[in-house]
């Protein structure tokens, strides 16, 4: 069973995250060595977790974690949220489009989730673990973290190719792709495929 008062606050995380990184990189207080810094030291701290309880890093983990990735792979979520800003970054979009990309994975997936597991009563046909009542606000969070970077009809494509891909999920053969990774870099793609045509 699900803990949603558990999920209420990861997803807060969650947002709250990718807000802080988007508004950080729009006033270059970072850029890519540090995010890349950042994901360096948390795959060593991450390998460290899997046999010691650091103290505040197994305080943060326990609170903001699945159990099973604590066990597996400590710090999951956040490495992959990093790893996929990483991608958008050094692929060389426009600095709006990253921005843009890193709010629709923030507020997209946050609230796609948050609002499926509280008020989702129909289930997609591409997932049995996603809802369309999620999908639409995810959507619709999605488009609004967006819009304030990129004009209405960019947002709007970048956050449904987003939500779609969220709602149907990537696979690698039969191992599910963490969302974090993809979003951004679909949602980029997506503003950058409009821009050419």
């Amino acid at each position: 069973m699900v803990n949603k008062d558990f999920e209420l606050g990861r997803q807060a995380f969650h947002l709250a995250f990718g807000v802080a990184i988007a508004m950080l990189l729009k006033f270059m207080l970072i850029d890519e060595k540090i995010i890349l810094l950042a994901i360096i030291l948390g795959l060593v701290i991450s390998y460290i977790s899997r046999t010691r309880k650091i103290p505040i890093i197994y305080h943060f983990l326990e609170r903001f974690e699945r159990k099973e990735d604590i066990k597996v792979f400590p710090g999951k979520g956040i490495l992959s949220y990093l790893i996929g800003i990483f991608i958008v970054l050094i692929l060389g979009f426009s600095m709006e489009i990253v921005l843009a990309s890193i709010l629709i994975l923030a507020f997209g997936d946050s609230v796609s989730h948050v609002f499926g597991l509280h008020y989702g009563k129909t289930k997609t046909s591409l997932s049995n673990k996603k809802f369309i009542e999620g999908a639409l606000a995810g959507f619709a969070a999605a488009f609004i973290g967006a819009k304030l970077f990129l004009p209405w009809h960019e947002a709007f494509f970048a956050s449904l190719a987003a939500m779609i891909a969220e709602t149907t999920g990537i696979k690698l053969g039969s191992r599910q792709i963490d969302d974090n990774l993809f979003i951004p870099l679909i949602a980029a793609s997506a503003v950058w495929l409009l821009r050419i045509f």
